[in-house]
């Protein structure tokens, strides 16, 4: 059995100020939604640079000691598909969308008036909490199951 297996490395972020989150309202087909602003981590780029990097291009705000919270994984033709989870508080800049969608702060009462991605509430648990680290989907029967570690 191989020890090593292909792996796509991406990253999202929790920028937060008060009661309120910045969120994304995405609109490629393949996963619309209110999410979090994120993307992928370039071959040989620091993982904390890229998250850096990716708020710049997808938020326009430069974020200062994003920490990491968590891994969210699935799997993904030969390998698997893992996110690095980060949050922050700590952030200056003028806020911008990409083409990617529409960057909104969302009070965190209101996610439930909005249509969200359909895992950021279990996303959110474990960004949240001092006892989770990991959100990761399986395929059991041919259904994916999140399973919160």
């Amino acid at each position: 059995m191989a020890r090593t297996e292909q792996v796509e490395l991406t990253c999202l972020c929790m920028i937060y100020k008060d009661d309120k989150i910045l969120l994304q309202n995405r609109i490629k087909k393949d996963w619309k939604g209110y999410t979090l602003p994120g993307g992928h981590i370039e071959p040989g780029e620091s993982f904390v640079d890229a998250v850096v990097r990716e708020m710049k291009e997808e938020t326009g705000l430069d974020i200062f000691h994003p920490q990491l919270c968590g891994i969210k994984q699935f799997p993904i033709d030969g390998g698997r598909y893992i996110v690095l989870l980060y949050k922050t508080d700590e952030f200056e800049g003028e806020l911008v969308s990409s083409e990617e969608g529409q960057m909104e702060w969302i009070c965190r009462k209101d996610l439930e008036n909005i249509n969200t991605v359909n895992d950021l509430t279990e996303l959110f648990q474990v960004m949240d909490s001092d006892d989770l680290s990991e959100f990761q989907y399986v395929i059991e029967d041919g259904k994916w199951i999140v399973v919160l570690k």
